[in-house]
């Protein structure tokens, strides 16, 4: 299904589904699919993953798939806590216990923080951006994008982005001075509305120079938002913002986060 929205953007496509089961073997069949993909033309499959709810749903059924060549991908996170990896609030943690527990990707092919970095002093106000933490996630991302050449932004092949009632995504927060960042790949962020406080982020730029960028979105807790993202363009949230150059980009519903929306049958 698809769907107009917001100024001259290539349409989404907008899937909702009656039971979270249903949206997660969907889910499951398009990262299954762009994996194949992605690994036939590249010979790697480039992933970022968010927290919250997405590593469960994103999991559920992709976890069982026998045709996925689990040693190609290359997973980073769109966001992440800086916290002990082990710690309840860290967004790794989570994915491993849904995720990397139960299929063979190689340990060495999920790029982590390192939370050993972080500092005790809050980056200076000329600098907010820079922090020991972001700057070596942002060095991973050189190594396995750039390599020896130059390039301005890397390209994932697929970022899983989940929604908050606010309307940020990844740890872009309404109104946040790190919606206008379009140098770094990977920013700081110490005064986070949402806890914990100090967090790491993709940028925007990077979100969308992805080849693909799916929001995955579930419960009644979401129907007002999502009907501002839909109806109200002019109001400039993070997710709103989300309008991959030359990419796709897809929403994955289920029918009580979707029932405020007006969408094709």
């Amino acid at each position: 299904m698809s769907l107009k929205l917001l100024d001259r953007m290539e349409q989404p496509t907008v899937r909702s589904f009656t039971t979270s089961n249903e949206l997660s073997v969907s889910l499951a069949d398009l990262v299954t699919k762009l994996s194949a993909e992605s690994i036939e033309a590249r010979d790697r499959f480039t992933v970022g993953i968010s927290g919250g709810s997405l590593p469960k749903l994103l999991a559920a059924d992709l976890k069982h798939r026998k045709d996925v060549k689990w040693d190609k991908w290359e997973v980073f996170f769109c966001d992440e806590r800086i916290v002990p990896l082990e710690h309840e609030d860290s967004n790794y943690f989570l994915c491993k216990k849904e995720l990397f527990d139960h299929v063979p990707i190689p340990p060495e092919k999920i790029h982590t923080i390192d939370p050993n970095l972080a500092s005790e002093n809050e980056p200076k106000e000329e600098d907010d951006s820079i922090d020991p933490v972001a700057e070596d996630y942002e060095k991973q991302l050189i190594d396995v994008f750039a390599g020896a050449k130059s390039i301005k932004f890397p390209v994932f092949d697929l970022l899983l982005l989940g929604i908050g009632p606010d309307g940020h995504t990844c740890s872009l927060f309404p109104g946040h001075r790190l919606l206008d960042e379009g140098v770094l790949w990977v920013a700081y962020i110490g005064d986070s509305p949402k806890p914990p406080p100090k967090r790491v982020t993709l940028t925007l730029p990077v979100v969308n120079h992805a080849r693909n960028v799916a929001f995955v979105a579930t419960g009644s807790g979401k129907q007002d938002i999502l009907y501002q993202i839909f109806e109200d363009p002019s109001s400039k949230l993070p997710s709103q913002l989300v309008k991959p150059t030359n990419g796709k980009l897809y929403w994955f519903l289920d029918d009580a986060a979707s029932s405020k929306l007006i969408l094709p049958k």
